[in-house]
C-alpha cells in the first residue's frame, strides 16, 4: 500500500529534523489525532511522553479563554434576548425552537467568516423590506411585526454575543472571531514546540487567518492531504478549497508550492453497484464482508465501511457477518432514532391529547402497543397493556377515561404515572419520564440487557439536563412547548459506542474518515441528496447576498462532500461504491454525480467496474391450498354438524372451502377492532334487533295502518338504546356515529312508510320474528348426525300465502335471487342469498309443512324496489318440487364437506 497521509506527516518531520514528541499536532479531528499516535509509537525506539494532538476547535478555544456552549443553552440564550427585543408580539418558546436553530447557524457563519455583523444584517433587513408580500400602503399588524423582527437582528446579535460573552461561553463561530481579534505577535508556536497543522480542506475565514498568522511567525507547518489530479484540475471540486489557498493566502505565494500526493491515479479496483433499495444495501454489504473474510489478502483492520447515511447504522449492524469479531463503530447512533424515543414522545402525546372525556383510544393504543410498555406491563401483577387492548376493542371505547383505567388493580401506581387525570407542567412529565426511567432499569438490570441499560442512561442524561433547564426559565409553562425542545434535543444527541479505535473492521461516518487512509473502503447510499448533500435551506441568507460577503453556498458545501469522497478512495486499493437504484423522495435522489464522474473520467475508468445487484427473485405461482380430512378434521366436521350448520356457514364453504375451515372450524374470526366509523355487520345488528322490538307487539296481528303508522315514533328511542348496546362507547350525540344514527332512522322509517302502503293493498299478518330453527338432515350414507341451523328474521302471512323475509342493510341485487341452472346454486357464491332463503324455506316447510310459500330479501339500501322475490324460472312461489330440488342440491353440497377423499381446496377469487 501507499504510505499513509499520517505516516507522510512523519517522515517529512523525521527529514525537518523535528522532535517529534514534541511538536503539537492541530487537525481537523480527535480522530485522526489517535491514529496519528498510533503511527508515532510505532517509529518510537524509547519512551516518551505523547505529543499533544488538539482538534482545531480545541486548539482555538485555547486561545480565548472562552467554552463552547451547548446548543441548547444557546438557543435558551438567544430566546432570552429576544423577548426582551422591543418587538410588539413575542412568539412563545415552542415556535421560536424551529427558526431560532436558523438564525444560530447564521450567526454562527457571519462570525466564522470575520464579515462585520452590522453590514450584512441590516443589508438582510433592508431585503426584507423590499420583498414583503403585502400590496397595500399601510401594512398589516402582522407584516409589521415580521419586518420589526429583522429590523432588530442587529441589536439582537450584539446583546446575544455580550451575553455569552459575560458568562466566558460562546458558539464556534463567536470563539473563533474572539481568537482573531486576540491574535498577536504573542501568539505564536514556541521554539521548543512548533506547531504542525495537518490535513485540512475547507477553512473559514477565522481558522483560515488563525493558520496564516502560526505559519508567518515561524516554527509552525502545514501539510494538505491533496492529489496532485485534483489540485492541477482547475475545475475539479475536490481541490476547489486548497486551490483557493494556493491563489489567496499570502504565505503560500511566497513558499514553494503545496506539496501533493500521486496516488488517485495508481492501479486499483473500483467497483460500483447499484442495489434497489435501503436495506438491500446493508445486505449486499453483509455478502460483500463475508466475502472480504474469507480473501486472506485482505486486512480488516485496515477495512473501512463509511456510511453516508448514518440512519442505517442499526440495520448495518444487524448484517455484519458473525465471522467478523471485532467492530469499532465511530459515529454515534442518533436518539431520535430509538424505539425508546418514539416511547417518550408517544407518552407526550398521550399527555398532550388528555380531554374532559379521557384519552382517545389511538392515543392510547400507540402507546400501549410500544415495546417498553409491554416490558413494563408483563412486569406488573397484572399484564394491564394487554388487558386494556381487549377491553378497547371489545367494549369499543373511543375514549378510555381515568374510571376504565381504575378497573386494573394491579397496576395502578404504574397508572398513574403513564395515564395523568390532569394536565401536567413540563417539569412533572419530566419527572415521570425519569420514573419510568428507573423501572425499566430494574427490569433490564435483571435481564443483563447491556444495550438497553445503555440506552435508559443517554434518556436518563437528556431528562436531567431538560429538568435543569426547566427550572432556569419561566417561559415553558406549557407541556405543548417542550415538545420542540424535546425533539430538538434528541436530534442533536447521540448513543455513543465506546470500541478500540485501532483494531477491527473501522464502521464510520463521512466526517471520521478524515486523515485516515484504508487499503478496502466500502461507502454506502452514494445517491444526489445524501452525498452530496445537495441543497439545504437551513439559512435566512439569500443565495446572492452570501456570494456577495464571501459565505459559503450550497457549491462549497458539495465541494466538501466531493473532497472526502475522493480522499478516501486516492489511496485505497480496493473500493466498492453502492448506491440505491430506487430511492425515494426523502432518502436523496438517483446516483450520485461522484458516480457519473468516476464513471466517466478517462484516466480512472481502467480501474472501475458497474453493475446493478438485484436479491434473486423466485415467483412461483402458488399452488392452492389443499386440506386434507385426516381424522381429527372429520371429527371437527362432525362435530360441527352436530351442533348445526347455518346458511351463511354452508354460504362461506361455497365461496372458499378454505373459508370455511378458518371461520367456522377453527373459528379464526376478523380481528375485533375499535369502529370509529360503524362496522357492516354492527350497523346490520342494530337495524335487526330494532326491526323486532317495533314489530314484536304485532306479532299474530293483521297489520293495518291504525297499528303500523304509530311505530314510527318509537323508532329514535329504539334505534339508541340498541346503538348503546352493540357499541357501548360511543356518543351518538355528535360526529360520524350522529350521521350513521341519522341513517339507521330514516331506513326503518322508509320501511315502516312502505309497509303502510303494503297494508293498504294487501292482507298482511305478522305470524314471527327472530325465530330459532334447528332441522336433522337425513343424508344417504352419512351415519351421524346432521342438523340445519338458522334464524329467520320474519315470517308472515301475505293473503293467505306465508312468506319469509329476510333482511339485508348491504347490496342485494335481483340476480343474486334468481336461479335458472341448479348446480349453480352450490357452486357459485353469487347465488349465495337464493340458497340462504331456500335454507330459511326449507327449515320452515320441514317444521310446518307448510307449501307454496314465499321467500325474499328487503334491502335497505334499495327499499325503493321492493321485495326481491326467491324466483326460479319465472316462478316466484316455493312449492314442493322446488323444495325436493333444493333438498338434493343440500345433500350433495353436505356430502361433498363429509367426503373423505375430498380435500378441502382454496377457491380463487
Amino acid at each position: 500500500m501507499h504510505t499513509t497521509f499520517l505516516e507522510h506527516v512523519l517522515d517529512d518531520l523525521e527529514k525537518k529534523q523535528l522532535a517529534i514528541a514534541s511538536c503539537i499536532f492541530v487537525l481537523p479531528s480527535k480522530r485522526s489525532g489517535t491514529f496519528l499516535k498510533k503511527h508515532i509509537s510505532k517509529r518510537l525506539t524509547k519512551s516518551v511522553f505523547s505529543p499533544q494532538t488538539l482538534s482545531i476547535q480545541e486548539f482555538i478555544e485555547a486561545l480565548t479563554g472562552l467554552s463552547q456552549s451547548s446548543n441548547v443553552d444557546l438557543l435558551f440564550n438567544l430566546y432570552a434576548v429576544y423577548k426582551d427585543a422591543d418587538i410588539r408580539q413575542h412568539e412563545d418558546f415552542s415556535s421560536f425552537i424551529k427558526w431560532g436553530q436558523t438564525l444560530l447557524h447564521d450567526f454562527n457563519e457571519i462570525d466564522g467568516y470575520l464579515i462585520p455583523a452590522k453590514d450584512i444584517l441590516n443589508y438582510l433587513s433592508a431585503i426584507k423590506e423590499l420583498n414583503h408580500w403585502s400590496l397595500q400602503k399601510e401594512k398589516t399588524e402582522l407584516v409589521e411585526n415580521y419586518l420589526q423582527l429583522w429590523g432588530k437582528l442587529e441589536n439582537i446579535y450584539g446583546k446575544f454575543t455580550t451575553a455569552l460573552l459575560n458568562q466566558k461561553t460562546g458558539y464556534q463561530g463567536l470563539i473563533q472571531r474572539m481568537a482573531v481579534q486576540n491574535l498577536s505577535e504573542q501568539t505564536k508556536a514556541s521554539s521548543a514546540n512548533p506547531v504542525i497543522f495537518v490535513g485540512f480542506n475547507a477553512l473559514n475565514n477565522a481558522e483560515s487567518q488563525i493558520i496564516q498568522h502560526y505559519l508567518e511567525q515561524g516554527n509552525a507547518h502545514i501539510y494538505w492531504d491533496i492529489d496532485a489530479y485534483f489540485l492541477n484540475d482547475p475545475i475539479h471540486d475536490a481541490g476547489l478549497f486548497i486551490r483557493n489557498y494556493q491563489r489567496e493566502w499570502p504565505y503560500l505565494k511566497n513558499q514553494p508550492k503545496i506539496t501533493t500526493q500521486d496516488s488517485f491515479l495508481s492501479p486499483k479496483k473500483i467497483s460500483i453497484t447499484g442495489v434497489p433499495k435501503n436495506i438491500s444495501q446493508t445486505k449486499f454489504v453483509g455478502q460483500l464482508l463475508h466475502n472480504l473474510t474469507t480473501n486472506e489478502q485482505i486486512d480488516l483492520k485496515n477495512t473501512a465501511l463509511v456510511l453516508a447515511d448514518e440512519t442505517l447504522l442499526d440495520p448495518m449492524l444487524k448484517a455484519i457477518p458473525a465471522a467478523i469479531r471485532e467492530v469499532n463503530i465511530t459515529m454515534g447512533y442518533p436518539l431520535h432514532k430509538t424505539v425508546l424515543h418514539s416511547f417518550f414522545l408517544t407518552y407526550l402525546e398521550l399527555c398532550l391529547n388528555v380531554s374532559e372525556r379521557g384519552w382517545f383510544y389511538k392515543n392510547v393504543l400507540e402507546f400501549i402497543s410500544n415495546p417498553y410498555v409491554s416490558v413494563l406491563s408483563v412486569s406488573e401483577k397484572t399484564d394491564f397493556a394487554k388487558a386494556l387492548a381487549k377491553d378497547i376493542k371489545e367494549g369499543n371505547w373511543l375514549y378510555v377515561s381515568p374510571d376504565m383505567l381504575s378497573t386494573y388493580d394491579g397496576s395502578k401506581e404504574l397508572l398513574a404515572v403513564m395515564f395523568p387525570e390532569k394536565s401536567i407542567s413540563p417539569k412533572e412529565w419530566v419527572d415521570h419520564c425519569l420514573m419510568l426511567i428507573q423501572q425499566l432499569k430494574t427490569i433490564f438490570q435483571s435481564q443483563e440487557n447491556a444495550l438497553e441499560l445503555e440506552y435508559l442512561y443517554r434518556f436518563h442524561t437528556l431528562f436531567n439536563q431538560l429538568g435543569q433547564y426547566l427550572e432556569k426559565v419561566d417561559f415553558m409553562a406549557e407541556l405543548k412547548s417542550i415538545k420542540n425542545l424535546f425533539k430538538q434535543l434528541s436530534s442533536v444527541e447521540t448513543l455513543d459506542f465506546i470500541g478500540e479505535p485501532l483494531t477491527g473492521l473501522q464502521l464510520m461516518g463521512m466526517l471520521e474518515s478524515r486523515n485516515l487512509d484504508f487499503e478496502t473502503v466500502i461507502i454506502t447510499s452514494v445517491n444526489e441528496g445524501i452525498l452530496p448533500s445537495g441543497k439545504s435551506n437551513n439559512s435566512f441568507i439569500p443565495f446572492d447576498v452570501k456570494r456577495d460577503y464571501g459565505l459559503p453556498t450550497y457549491k462549497e458545501k458539495d465541494a466538501i462532500y466531493t473532497y472526502h469522497f475522493y480522499r478516501l478512495i486516492q489511496r485505497a486499493k480496493n473500493v466498492h461504491i453502492i448506491y440505491n437504484t430506487e430511492p425515494d423522495v426523502l432518502e436523496g435522489g438517483e446516483k450520485s454525480r461522484l458516480i457519473t464522474q468516476l464513471l466517466t473520467d478517462a484516466n480512472i475508468r481502467p480501474y472501475v467496474e458497474h453493475s446493478i445487484a438485484a436479491p434473486e427473485i423466485k415467483i412461483d405461482a402458488r399452488p392452492l391450498l389443499h386440506i386434507d380430512k385426516g381424522a381429527v378434521l372429520m371429527e371437527d366436521l362432525k362435530a360441527f354438524a352436530a351442533k348445526g350448520f347455518s346458511p351463511t356457514s354452508l354460504a362461506n364453504y361455497i365461496k372458499n372451502p378454505i373459508d370455511f375451515y378458518k371461520r367456522n372450524i377453527l373459528k379464526i374470526n376478523d380481528l375485533d377492532e375499535v369502529e370509529e366509523n360503524i362496522a357492516a355487520n354492527t350497523f346490520g345488528t342494530i337495524v335487526h334487533d330494532s326491526l323486532e322490538q317495533l314489530y314484536t307487539p304485532l306479532i299474530n296481528s293483521v297489520l293495518t295502518s291504525e297499528n303500523v303508522s304509530p311505530l314510527k315514533a318509537l323508532i329514535p328511542k329504539i334505534v339508541t338504546q340498541h346503538f348503546q348496546k352493540s357499541l357501548a362507547g360511543v356518543d351518538i350525540s355528535r360526529g360520524k356515529f350522529l350521521l350513521v344514527y341519522n341513517v339507521i332512522i330514516k331506513y326503518l322509517q322508509n320501511f315502516i312508510n312502505m309497509e303502510l302502503q303494503r297494508v293498504k293493498r294487501h292482507n298482511i299478518k305478522i305470524l314471527a320474528l327472530e325465530e330459532k330453527y334447528e332441522v336433522s338432515l337425513n343424508i344417504p350414507g352419512l351415519d351421524f348426525p346432521v342438523i340445519l341451523k338458522g334464524t329467520l328474521d320474519r315470517v308472515d302471512e301475505i293473503d293467505g300465502t306465508v312468506r319469509i323475509i329476510d333482511y339485508k342493510t348491504g347490496k342485494v341485487e335481483p340476480k343474486n335471487v334468481k336461479i335458472t341452472d341448479w348446480e349453480e346454486l352450490i357452486t357459485e357464491y353469487d347465488k349465495s342469498k337464493a340458497f340462504q332463503l331456500l335454507c330459511y324455506a326449507y327449515m320452515f316447510h320441514k317444521k310446518h309443512g307448510t307449501t307454496p310459500l314465499f321467500a325474499g330479501i328487503y334491502s335497505f339500501k334499495n327499499l325503493s324496489q321492493g321485495l326481491f322475490s326467491f324466483v326460479e324460472d319465472k316462478n316466484t312461489l316455493i312449492n314442493q318440487d322446488t323444495l325436493v330440488s333444493f333438498e338434493n342440491r343440500l345433500n350433495n353440497l353436505i356430502m361433498d364437506i363429509f367426503e373423505a377423499e375430498l380435500p378441502l381446496t382454496e377457491k380463487r377469487d
